[in-house]
């Protein structure tokens, strides 16, 4: 949500007039670059850019000026410690730094580097300021939950006055050479090097030093030497915002190397292509670095490393067979330069078939250095080790992945309840509706309009009956207004985020002049959780969720349209500090709050959040932001989702139809056809955005829109099944080429096709006007069959097909080798096939085998991890299909509750093979099951033409929770 209104109705007029003036501007032009800093209007991103300039231009001569004093080695269980020292000018004024190496058990490396002056407390702070005087150390606390137990098998194998060797990880296959003079650390892997630290020597950690205030040159005097540019250490200016820094500079930056990489990927969320560019100017490639200060960025940029809603500073490099990684845990403003050059190791291989590598230089405004080394070697074991660390994606409420209806704004209870029974009418399924700012009473949360919404429970009731759910706008902005108890609760308990004087920082958003909840502070969030008791949050009920919108914090007349760095934290922390983690902090809190609504009632809640850092999947989806109604923002989608998906973050979407303007009838339909593909879909306007629910298109629009969405429902236990792994191991639910194919390199650089899952089914929506065909990369020699015709498709492995896909056509095909789980009848929410039968479609593969999994649970509690789910394993093995459980679990030893005593009485109605051998052309087949068998029909569909053989069995009548096994030639 975005700019259109006014904060509060005396400002109603102003806001409207500049709307009316905005809409006379291009979409182009609506975001404004100038509002937001390039790297060189940002004081220490301009330095730290600087001091690797100066190292390269003095490449001959140069030498990095932090030493390791190898002296102050101690090594135990699993961990390094030192001190680094940094000569200032002249040997003998020096910095010390601690450093600490350690070595986990889940085979990362980590390295962390303070300063000692600030441990210690021995600083001034300038501005009478009541900040902290060490380093922000604590983002560890917020975001990592596992992965970090010491590796007490981690040895020292090598030390002598240059280096220390220490080997580490599964069967020592890893290795950190940690060099003395400079300080350097090289990450290998059997024996090869993949990860560099400080190989360029542009490790830069800004020391503290007191402001002396130089006195003016007198007249007649000579003017003294410049020195340094102190101009942005003590305060920068940007905007006509001034930002007092009382710890003055205190910057970190580190270049990392990627030896033998060209593609890396990650450190979203930005608008480029999947495989990250360069960004120091050239021919394709960005001319500033990618920065990450989470801002409300609204109708942004495409194809730029501008800064956007979230920040995940996760980075991972991919080369034939091998990927690596790394993670920059810091909060704060961090800028990233990326650069590639051939390995001039070996002059021989600067010819094109000369290894590439990657350089990177990580620029963070302040904090400590602290840095994770992942060294795969797969891209399943970078996303695997990287949820260790950060969690894995939550476990969704089942309706949450299914299809949301929304706008900005649905306008009365009356207006919802109508859009409900429309929806029926047309049969079109939806699970969620939503409501955004205007179903507030005067821009204050938890409260309802007392004219337009003057009955939601009536409202939640009529959702509830068909088994749907509202999902309500709750931002971290609280109107400052007499007489609004949450306001007068927020200041009497003294919960609001400070101004650097003390107070309660007072800023712009939509309800006006705002204080803003200080979600790091724990006893802000035990308030929090009392805001949504039922009988407190009146109007809402069981099914009642949440959107956390506009919590980067967006602050309408803040710097860049967020909030001053130099504002307090609880724990007596900069702004600065913690920026990037703020939004997370508050969807952490709604998501506590919504796990302790009613006494007993303990049920997964569903939260969508927009600003976002690593460990925000824990905690539920998120979305792309504000777009706009456009083909190019339609084709930036998936980019930007994989990026997140293969960044820990899975569970993503973007507005479809676009946030922005209003899209002609077949945008609308490729943008649904895309978002049945996105793991959230939701479609969302702006409040001028003309009305756009799929019933209001007509047809034929209305009916293909329909297929778009029923498709989705129809497979949702193969989504869930995705959503499953993701939980379990951090498998992005919609998977790239380089992910599902490591060794296939000509597709490492593809990011408009993926997998759903482990699924084998490939899309390519198609994402360009008048585009009646896609163009899909093939990355193996398995066979592949059109999803809905059957059709075998002609392919060659490494080659481009193409597929017709007329505006009724969804570019979709099934790999061989795989069984779908699917559920068939349609229905008007995902709550009301709970307990419907399935459909298995079994892809067979080349080799005449496939295979499939279906995870399924109650969709709403956490009996599941009592062990209250089903999980089969499906095969097809020569001419027996059979269903076991995927874990070997037997069942006995489990008291099945309500939702599996209910499951007993849903099974397999019908099994489609495509690519069925002639010899399953017969009219009844065997099943057993339970110690029973019985015969099940067989319908056999001959080869014709380019379709597929396919044979159809029902029914079926096996439990989907009990093994079974089909023999076909019996």
């Amino acid at each position: 949500m975005r700019y259109g209104l006014g904060a509060n109705r005396q400002w109603v007029a102003l806001f409207a007039l500049l709307g009316a003036l905005a809409c006379l501007l291009q979409p182009a032009a609506s975001v404004k670059e100038k509002d937001f800093k390039k790297c060189d209007q940002s004081g220490f991103c301009k330095r730290n850019r600087a001091f690797a300039d100066h190292a390269v231009a003095q490449a001959s001569t140069w030498s990095s000026p932090y030493n390791l004093l190898s002296e102050t080695i101690a090594f135990k269980d699993g961990q390094l410690q030192a001190v680094i020292l940094k000569s200032i000018g002249t040997e003998s004024e020096t910095a010390r730094f601690p450093v600490t190496v350690s070595f986990h058990k889940s085979g990362t490396a980590r390295l962390t580097v303070d300063e000692e002056r600030r441990m210690n407390k021995e600083i001034e702070l300038r501005h009478d300021s009541k900040a902290r005087k060490e380093r922000y150390n604590e983002a560890e606390k917020l975001v990592i939950v596992g992965g970090i137990e010491h590796d007490s098998a981690a040895e020292i194998t090598y030390q002598d006055e240059k280096q220390v060797n220490i080997k580490y990880g599964s069967e020592g296959k890893f290795e950190a050479v940690i060099k003395f003079s400079p300080f350097e650390a090289d990450f290998r892997r059997d024996g090869v090097s993949h990860i560099q630290f400080n190989s360029h020597g542009w490790l830069n950690l800004e020391h503290w030093r007191p402001k002396v205030d130089k006195p003016e040159a007198k007249e007649g005097e000579e003017t003294p030497p410049a020195g340094e540019d102190e101009s942005t250490w003590w305060d920068e200016t940007f905007g006509g915002n001034t930002d007092s820094k009382p710890r003055g500079p205190e910057s970190i930056a580190m270049d990392i190397s990627f030896q033998g990489y060209e593609h890396v990927f990650g450190i979203p969320e930005h608008t480029g292509p999947l495989s990250l560019k360069q960004t120091r100017g050239g021919d394709g490639h960005y001319a500033e670095p990618y920065r990450m200060y989470n801002s409300d960025v609204f109708e942004y940029e495409l194809d730029s490393p501008m800064t956007l809603y979230g920040a995940i500073p996760f980075m991972q490099a991919h080369r034939k067979d091998s990927a690596v990684g790394i993670f920059w845990l810091n909060a704060a403003e961090t800028w990233v330069d990326i650069t590639k050059t051939k390995d001039a190791s070996n002059p021989l291989s600067l010819g094109a078939g000369g290894k590439t590598n990657t350089h990177t230089h990580w620029i963070s405004e302040s904090g400590i250095l602290d840095v994770f080394v992942l060294l795969g070697p797969t891209p399943r074991d970078m996303t695997k080790t990287f949820g260790e660390l950060t969690g894995y994606t939550a476990m969704p409420q089942e309706f949450s992945i299914a299809y949301h209806q929304c706008r900005w704004n649905y306008i009365s209870d009356d207006d919802v309840k109508d859009v409900d029974r429309k929806f029926d009418r047309f049969k079109i399924p939806y699970d969620v509706i939503w409501l955004d700012l205007e179903y507030t009473d005067d821009r204050k949360y938890f409260t309802f309009e007392p004219h337009s919404f003057s009955d939601p429970l009536s409202t939640g009731k009529q959702l509830a009956e068909h088994g749907r759910n509202l999902v309500l706008l709750i931002d971290p902005h609280i109107k400052k207004v007499d007489g609004y108890p949450v306001h007068s609760q927020l200041k009497s308990k003294d919960l609001a985020v400070r101004a650097k004087g003390g107070d309660a920082y007072e800023g712009w958003c939509w309800p006006g002049s705002s204080n803003w909840i200080d979600c790091f502070n724990p006893k802000a969030i035990e308030w929090w959780k009392t805001l949504f008791k039922y009988d407190a949050f009146k109007g809402t009920r069981e099914n009642t969720f949440i959107w956390n919108d506009m919590n980067e914090p967006s602050v309408f007349n803040g710097p860049e349209t967020t909030m001053p760095k130099d504002n307090m934290h609880f724990g007596d922390w900069e702004h600065r500090d913690v920026h990037n983690i703020n939004g997370m902090t508050f969807h952490n809190a709604t998501y506590q709050a919504l796990l302790s609504r009613a006494k007993g009632e303990y049920r997964r809640p569903f939260i969508l959040t927009r600003s976002f850092y690593a460990g925000s999947q824990r905690f539920g989806a998120m979305w792309t932001g504000d777009n706009q109604a456009s083909w190019d923002h339609l084709g930036a989608s998936f980019p930007m989702i994989l990026s997140l998906g293969i960044s820990g973050y899975p569970f993503a979407g973007a507005d479809v139809g676009g946030f922005f303007g209003n899209p002609d009838t077949d945008l609308l339909v490729r943008w649904y056809q895309a978002g049945a593909f996105y793991p959230f879909f939701r479609a969302h306007a702006h409040i001028d955005a003309r009305r756009r629910e799929p019933y209001l298109l007509g047809d034929p629009f209305t009916a293909i829109v329909t297929s778009a969405i029923r498709l989705r429902y129809s497979l949702l236990p193969a989504w869930y099944t995705a959503f499953f792994h993701a939980n379990r191991d951090g498998s992005p639910i919609v998977r790239p080429m380089f992910w599902t194919h490591p060794s296939e390199e000509a597709g490492f650089g593809i990011d408009d096709q993926f997998f759903v899952g482990s699924t084998g089914l490939l899309v390519k929506p198609i994402v360009e006007k008048d585009k009646e065909s896609a163009d899909i990369w093939i990355p193996d020699d398995e066979i592949y069959y059109n999803y809905f015709t059957y059709d075998v498709v002609k392919t060659q492995k490494g080659k481009h097909i193409t597929i017709h896909a007329g505006l009724d056509q969804i570019p979709l095909l099934m790999r061989g080798g795989h069984i779908i789980p699917r559920r068939d009848i349609p229905r008007r929410s995902s709550a009301m096939m709970r307990f419907d039968d399935y459909t298995l479609v079994v892809t067979v593969a080349k080799d005449g085998s496939a295979e499939g999994e279906l995870y399924v649970d109650d969709g709403d509690s956490f009996d599941y991890e009592k062990g209250q789910y089903i999980h089969r394993k499906f095969v097809l093995n020569g001419s027996s299909i059979s269903s076991v459980d995927a874990e070997g679990r037997d069942g006995k030893s489990l008291r099945p509750g309500n939702w599996m005593k209910a499951m007993q009485d849903v099974h397999v109605d019908k099994i489609v093979v495509v690519g069925a051998p002639a010899s399953w052309d017969k009219q009844k087949v065997q099943i057993a099951s339970e110690g029973k068998t019985w015969e099940v029909k067989v319908h056999y569909y001959a080869a014709e033409k380019e379709r597929a053989a396919f044979a159809v069995l029902g029914r079926v009548g096996a439990k989907i929770g009990e093994d079974w096994t089909i023999d076909l030639e019996a």
